[in-house]
């Protein structure tokens, strides 16, 4: 059954989507805005092909073919330059992203999202396996680490969601350069899982990365750096938040825990 807060990001998109189709016409607009769709889309679902199926085999299965020992300093490059430039675009980077192109105030969740899929498409799709399993799960232990690792994605899907599809997807910023007009992002999200734990994204992500069924040292090192970031991440995004919101965040913050639900649930949600 639909909640309100999915009934309100199926509005935002209609709304975007009649907006880009009502819009003046500019040919050179409108290409740019599509073509930059097309590819932010194709990368990000190529992106998250790839980061399910290298996790499910315990990063044992990639394309990467680099030498031992260059093989580490490899991975290592990969593995670490997702958080560092993750935080940088969330951070200062921002105003680069705001100056990248003719369009680029408009398009910078667009090209944020491109930015973020190259950066997940080449750490799992060019990884360089060490050859070495330490445990494989068969049986019941399969069945049950399947449907864990599933349930994650669909956590993250739903935590999505609720943050803002069209910031996330990062449809918000060719569909507004379609539309001719500024973005408008989402207000602060409270409700859905947010409703729960401030950081439900990044918690099901966390989770993602140790239900896996293949247990190899790839994985332990990707799960370990990437669960750090997922733990220590949010801090920053929490302080431009406060920027953003003030006090309505800090009460928000006060109401709602990090990232473990309390015991018994609250249904409080208000803002």
């Amino acid at each position: 059954m639909s909640t309100p807060t999915d009934i309100s990001h199926l509005s935002r998109l209609t709304a975007l989507l009649r907006s880009a189709l009502a819009a003046p016409r500019g040919k050179g607009r409108i290409v740019i805005a599509v073509v930059t769709g097309l590819v932010c889309h194709a990368l990000f679902a190529l992106a998250v092909l790839a980061m399910i199926t290298a996790m499910f085999f315990g990063m044992s299965a990639s394309f990467g073919r680099a030498p031992w020992p260059w093989s580490l300093a490899a991975n290592a490059a990969l593995l670490l330059q997702f958080p560092l430039v993750h935080s940088l675009l969330l951070g200062p980077g921002r105003r680069w992203l705001a100056r990248l192109g003719k369009h680029g105030a408009t398009l910078a969740t667009t090209h944020y999202a491109i930015i973020a899929s190259l950066q997940l498409l080449s750490l799992f799709a060019l990884w360089t396996p060490s050859g070495v399993i330490w445990w494989r799960a068969e049986g019941t232990a399969l069945v049950i680490l399947c449907l864990a690792y599933a349930g994650t994605w669909v956590l993250l899907i739903k935590a999505s969601w609720d943050a803002g599809v069209e910031v996330q997807s990062g449809a918000l910023g060719w569909l507004s350069l379609a539309a001719n007009k500024p973005p408008r992002f989402p207000d602060m999200p409270v409700t859905g899982l947010f409703a729960l734990i401030r950081q439900p994204i990044y918690l099901s992500f966390a989770l993602s990365l140790w239900t896996v069924p293949v247990w190899t040292p790839d994985q332990l090192a990707v799960a370990c750096v990437l669960t750090a970031y997922c733990l220590l991440a949010p801090r920053f995004k929490e302080r431009r938040f406060t920027g953003i919101y003030g006090a309505r965040f800090e009460n928000y913050r006060a109401r709602v825990p990090y990232m473990l639900p309390r015991w018994p649930i609250r249904s409080d949600s208000s803002p």
